[in-house]
């Protein structure tokens, strides 16, 4: 295993984490923003308003992308094992 395959293995790494994180991540923040201009409006600062839907939003984000962020995962797997294989 030389330079260019860490590097590749790294790289790799870092673009299927934040494939996988997107659309969590999405979901917080637009829910973030649309509680945050809600309460702007209405004046309505309950701390359980800005946990509550953000979890929801959260879980069916993460429950809908499921199968994205298995196939994300697995050709990372793949592109490890390829390269254990043809490394030794």
């Amino acid at each position: 295993m030389n330079e260019a395959d860490v590097i590749t293995v790294i790289r790799e790494g870092l673009w299927t984490g934040l494939v996988v994180g997107g659309p969590s991540l999405a979901a917080a923040l637009l829910s973030g923003l649309l509680i945050a201009f809600f309460q702007a409006l209405t004046q309505i600062q309950e701390i359980t308003l800005t946990f509550v839907p953000k979890i929801f939003a959260i879980f069916f984000a993460v429950l809908i992308s499921l199968p994205f962020m298995y196939q994300a995962m697995a050709r990372y797997a793949e592109l490890l094992v390829d390269m254990m294989i043809r490394g030794y």
